[in-house]
């Protein structure tokens, strides 16, 4: 998520499509809603995009990202001169984790994207922004599918939790907590912090893959940044076009493999029975590491709380 004109506040999270990857809708063909990626098609003004956004990140992260997606980012076939070719990402990623990208060309339905989660399939976006929108993109393209998700898909207990939570959609759709259950993915895969080497370091896409967020997620006074709580997490709104108010930050990587083995049925039950939160309040039984200003999001214009 990069830096952006407004804000607003989830209301049910996901609804009728989900995915990482966004762009121009329409059903393709194939029934899993899966393309060509195409990659022979990009031109070089393309792939100089990438490149500008691969060498910013690439310089930022150091001592911000954790190890995990360093080591995932040194063992891929990626590098800053072109778009990466998918079928080179899975030759080394099904050999690590059994995990594959796949193209598609937009959002795809609630049940398409769980599918390919639990079968160990990443849907990214073959498109990649324009020169003029390296800060501010709506939709996900191929930079934040690619550089900030397939990293972390290296590391077992990420691969593990993110099938877990593909498993775990259609249950949770079906129950009508599909909101509960996208804030748990919001808060991990996309905007996770972990506590490493001291400090806290970045391991969710939305933050590795925007420059601005890099900075703000770790150095701003502004958000909260509060220990983990599944049952407090399922309960937090968050920002869907903008800075986070809050980050939620796990004591290490594995603590996610651990949530991939837990009964959700009960939290949910929890979660629909209790208080809904905003994304910047703090509770008096959190755990709070650093406790923002909110000086950010101080009033600004703009936002939706449903």
């Amino acid at each position: 998520m990069e830096t952006v004109m407004n804000e607003a506040v989830d209301s049910a999270g996901l609804s009728e499509k989900h995915g990482s990857a966004a762009g121009v809708v329409s059903k393709p063909e194939r029934p899993d809603w899966t393309i060509d990626q195409g990659w022979k098609n990009y031109t070089p003004e393309q792939h100089q995009v990438w490149k500008t956004l691969f060498e910013r990140q690439t310089k930022l992260l150091p001592g911000r990202a954790c190890d995990e997606f360093v080591q995932g980012m040194q063992n891929l076939p990626m590098g800053p001169d072109e778009i990466p070719d998918f079928n080179r990402l899975n030759e080394v990623l099904v050999r690590r984790t059994g995990w594959q990208v796949v193209a598609v060309p937009g959002l795809v339905p609630d049940e398409v994207f769980f599918e390919h989660l639990a079968n160990r399939r990443f849907p990214a976006g073959n498109f990649i922004r324009e020169p003029h929108q390296l800060d501010y993109l709506e939709e996900p393209d191929v930079f934040h599918d690619v550089f900030g998700h397939v990293p972390m898909l290296m590391n077992p207990s990420i691969a593990d939790y993110i099938q877990a939570y593909g498993m775990g959609g259609l249950r949770a759709r079906d129950l009508g907590v599909l909101d509960k259950l996208a804030r748990v993915y919001w808060y991990t895969v996309e905007f996770g912090l972990v506590r490493q080497n001291g400090g806290l370091r970045i391991y969710g896409a939305g933050i590795a893959s925007s420059y601005t967020e890099s900075v703000f997620a770790l150095s701003a006074a502004s958000p909260n940044r509060i220990a983990f709580d599944l049952e407090r997490v399922m309960r937090t709104h968050y920002r869907i076009d903008d800075f986070q108010e809050s980050y939620f930050v796990i004591e290490d990587i594995d603590r996610l493999l651990d949530l991939a083995h837990v009964d959700f049925g009960p939290f949910y039950r929890r979660a629909e029975e209790g208080p809904e939160h905003l994304p910047g309040t703090v509770l008096s039984t959190d755990h709070v590491i650093s406790r923002g200003t909110g000086d950010y999001h101080r009033g600004r214009i703009g936002g939706v709380v449903t």
